[in-house]
């Protein structure tokens, strides 16, 4: 075989292993997402909704999360979040609702959260939005939020779609919060202090101590280090692929001499 085509096949060897590596490399499309993923039936939750940034050009700057008309939440409170304004919209009930022995007349329709000026979530980058809401519903098995990413280029990218009778993963998924019967749930979904102030004032979920607030940061650590590790070990792969290739061109010209 000729030096001359032996380099060739080593270079298309060496641009297929690079194009796999980066392939492998590039994180899986994210979206938004509630967590936890479950919650008990007819409890209060503290949830956080987490928001990636998956434009490389531009930055996201609002948060719109709708609340599901049909299956009524009365207390709905944000934790502050430095740089963001938070925005609770409220809407009359068709028919009222008794909660705690007191009728409820209206219910949260939507969470609107705008960053400040000369701030958003950057490319690359993602952002924890945490709220505690209930009193949950016990007559389903989930609770569905559709939810509009605006970025500061004028891009609005709407995650409203459910999935199909298959299963299978729509394109713009919407966070789906799975609620279980009482007991059921792998992990508390809400602190005791939301429960207390829930079962005292119906409408009033305390917004402290959220389960949420507690593993924000530890679950950013984990993603950061995992993604770390990941690339670290294709980049190691791509290294050895390389070193293959240099040995094989070298020693066909050494045959070829």
């Amino acid at each position: 075989m000729q030096p001359t085509t032996i380099r060739r096949r080593a270079a298309v060897l060496a641009a297929v292993s690079t194009a796999a590596v980066l392939a492998l490399a590039a994180p899986a499309s994210a979206h938004v997402s509630v967590q936890p993923t479950q919650a008990e039936q007819g409890g209060y939750a503290g949830v956080t909704f987490r928001v990636p940034n998956e434009n490389d050009s531009a930055g996201t700057t609002k948060l719109e999360i709708n609340l599901p008309e049909d299956k009524p939440l009365t207390s709905v409170r944000t934790r502050p979040l430095a740089g963001w304004t938070a925005t609770v919209e409220k809407k009359p009930l068709a028919t009222p609702i008794t909660s705690h022995g007191k009728q409820i007349t209206e219910a949260v329709a939507k969470v609107t959260w705008t960053a400040n000026p000369g701030v958003r979530i950057n490319p690359g980058q993602y952002e924890d939005f945490e709220v505690s809401m209930g009193q949950l519903p016990t007559d389903t098995d989930k609770l569905v939020f559709k939810a509009l990413q605006t970025y500061d280029n004028g891009d609005v990218v709407r995650w409203i779609d459910v999935p199909g009778a298959d299963g299978k993963e729509p394109e713009k998924p919407a966070p789906t919060l799975k609620l279980v019967p009482k007991g059921g749930a792998a992990a508390p979904a809400a602190s005791p202090a939301a429960d207390q102030a829930g079962a005292k004032s119906g409408a009033g979920a305390a917004d402290q101590n959220l389960t949420a607030a507690a593993s924000s940061s530890d679950d950013k650590s984990s993603d950061s280090t995992a993604r770390a590790l990941g690339i670290a070990g294709l980049v190691v792969g791509a290294l050895g692929v390389a070193v293959g290739v240099f040995g094989i061109t070298r020693g066909s010209r050494r045959t070829a001499n």
